[in-house]
């Protein structure tokens, strides 16, 4: 279920009504709760309340790490430079690479696999690349990507650029369209809806 808050926000001195909406992770694909596995917890399998190893892209991060390498995303039009999954990216292929167990976490290991369109494998080639810089520059370079530092990005209660909203460390993650926490109540986890591709549109000038 949605909901709405609406509160007082002092921008340059003028009082405005900000509204922001979210979703919640209760009931999403990552809402655990329910498996045998997950201590009845939703946090637990990804997130440890104390002693977790550390890790600078998601707070006392819980889970086990895959160490698979990649095959990538490979195309003559890609103007981005592409290396091995990073950062953010990286945790959320720590489940859905198909090599670590979903119940590898607190230091166990385990042995429920992710399965069916959820289970990317190794192979990316097709499927969007990550872990690059989407810069103005590139948007420049490519001629069909919106510059993300002025452009807006859309995303409901947000309200910022494509830069400040969906990228990290000038960085495009699985998080870009993706919302792990289904902040936003969108099938498939995303950010924004994709009706009429405006997910995609947004960072594509087509």
């Amino acid at each position: 279920m949605k909901k709405c808050f609406s509160f007082p926000l002092a921008v340059s001195a003028i009082l405005t009504s900000t509204v922001i909406c979210f979703g919640q992770i209760t009931g999403s694909p990552h809402d655990f709760s329910r498996e045998s596995w997950s201590q009845g917890q939703i946090c637990l399998p990804c997130h440890a309340p104390h002693f977790a190893p550390s890790d600078d892209n998601a707070p006392l991060w819980n889970h086990e790490l895959s160490t698979a390498t990649y095959t990538l995303y490979s195309s003559g039009s890609l103007d981005a430079t592409l290396g091995q999954p990073t950062g953010i990216s990286k945790l959320c292929l720590s489940c859905h690479d198909g090599t670590v167990a979903v119940d590898s976490f607190s230091g166990r290991t385990g042995s429920q696999f992710i399965d069916g369109d959820a289970n990317l494998g190794t192979d990316l080639s097709e499927h969007h690349p990550v872990s690059f810089i989407f810069d103005d520059a590139l948007a420049i370079r490519d001629g069909q990507l919106f510059p993300p530092s002025t452009s807006p990005s859309g995303i409901a209660g947000a309200g910022g650029t494509i830069q400040a909203d969906m990228l990290n460390n000038n960085s495009l993650e699985c998080s870009s369209c993706h919302d792990v926490h289904n902040t936003f109540n969108n099938e498939d986890l995303l950010v924004k809806s994709n009706d009429g591709s405006a997910l995609c549109l947004t960072c594509h000038n087509k």
